[in-house]
């Protein structure tokens, strides 16, 4: 049996300084599957829409109820600051990967509910603990950790629709359920390669001593965040029901989601990775005017001009993510799963109103008019960035484990 020890360590040591990229890779491939299945309800929507006949309300519910779970990320986080979790990162492909599979399988509204519940305790679960496990891995990069890692995911919501189109177009909504194989698949080579990985076992600065930091940084970051996720989730969640309500086809429409998509893996890929450089501060305002500026030309255009158009709506609206993952490393550095816990409780909360907000708006309206408020949201988010604050010098005093053989 090898032996334990730990130590703290600090930024110039060579263990946490260097960028760890055969590690931070297992847990950006598992991400890159997590994020293709959860990603299954956008393309999917408009069939089961029909299917159960649901209002936009009905299915601003479903995502909603996805994302339910994730008020259980802070204590995720703790737990995980203090206990391996690591097995919640080893399973959540294989669950998240049944359950998106077994959509059409769902005979009734309550049903198709409790699916997505179980989806969302998988995603909570994942996304609670794998972006601080890419922060311990990352060094003194925190931004291009986050920005794999991002990307990654941004990557996965691209192949959805190419994959939820082909598998609506060839196996049918009631029949998906084969595509879960690849789920249980990527588990199972995480649970071969997550070993590689030092156990964290938390930090023994107390977590009341980070209190003030977190207050003042997450009181303005759910400020920015819930306006921001007005316009994330409209493009995201209701665009393929927006473009086949205008006579778009199965195919079309889901094409338009994964180039949006897509063009986000770019901006997220480097988001990060230039806030390192220039400040995150300024990158992520550029990023968040532009975003709803180019989504409000979209929605004024059309053909092939509108796809360049979402070209770069995608680029902007999706490359501060990682962004702000990074902030909330800058400022928690003891208490990284903690901090991510809270960020993606916050996140997930936003998004989870957006959905259903719009979905009200679009019962009330129309879905294109709901689309509009949801620019203009993203234009409230702007000047709120101002209010983030300063991050302090970057610092990382972890403690891991390490079996020495």
């Amino acid at each position: 049996m090898g032996e334990i020890t730990s130590s703290p360590l600090t930024l110039d040591h060579p263990q946490v300084s260097r960028f760890r990229l055969d590690r931070v890779s297992v847990i950006v491939g598992g991400h890159l599957v997590q994020d293709t299945y959860s990603a299954f309800l956008a393309p999917l929507l408009p069939s089961l829409i029909e299917k159960l006949a649901l209002s936009y309300t009905q299915a601003g519910v479903l995502s909603a109820v996805t994302q339910l779970p994730s008020l259980l990320n802070p204590l995720i986080g703790y737990l995980d600051d203090k206990v391996n979790l690591r097995i919640f990162i080893i399973l959540a492909p294989a669950i998240t990967a049944t359950m998106m599979s077994c959509l059409g399988v769902a005979p009734t509204y309550p049903s198709l509910l409790f699916l997505l519940l179980i989806t969302g305790v998988s995603i909570a679960s994942f996304h609670a603990i794998a972006p601080a496990m890419v922060a311990r891995e990352s060094g003194s990069q925190v931004g291009k950790g986050m920005s794999l890692f991002m990307a990654a995911g941004e990557m996965g919501r691209t192949i959805a629709p190419l994959v939820a189109a082909w598998a609506l177009l060839t196996l049918t909504l009631e029949h998906m359920f084969p595509l879960a194989v690849f789920g249980w698949i990527a588990s199972l080579i995480i649970f071969i390669r997550i070993k590689g990985i030092p156990v964290h076992i938390g930090n023994r600065v107390q977590l009341k001593a980070a209190l003030p930091v977190a207050r003042r940084l997450f009181i303005p970051l759910f400020a920015f965040l819930f306006f921001r996720s007005f316009l994330i989730t409209g493009m995201g969640v209701y665009l393929p029901t927006l473009l086949q309500g205008q006579g778009a086809s199965i195919w079309m429409a889901d094409i338009s989601l994964t180039i949006y998509q897509l063009a986000g893996v770019f901006g997220a890929l480097f988001g990060g990775t230039i806030s390192d450089r220039y400040g995150r501060k300024p990158v992520l305002f550029i990023a968040s005017l532009l975003a709803p500026l180019t989504v409000m030309f979209f929605l004024r255009t059309s053909g092939w001009l509108a796809l360049l158009v979402l070209i770069f709506a995608g680029i902007f609206s999706l490359s501060s993510q990682p962004i702000m993952l990074a902030i909330v490393q800058d400022h928690l550095p003891d208490h990284r799963s903690v901090g991510n816990g809270l960020f993606m409780a916050i996140n997930f909360i936003c998004l989870s109103v957006a959905a259903v907000g719009i979905g009200v708006i679009a019962d009330r309206m129309t879905l294109f008019q709901a689309f509009q408020v949801t620019a203009i949201c993203g234009l409230i988010a702007v000047p709120l960035i101002f209010w983030l604050p300063t991050p302090p010098a970057a610092r990382v005093n972890p403690q891991t484990v390490e079996v020495k053989d």
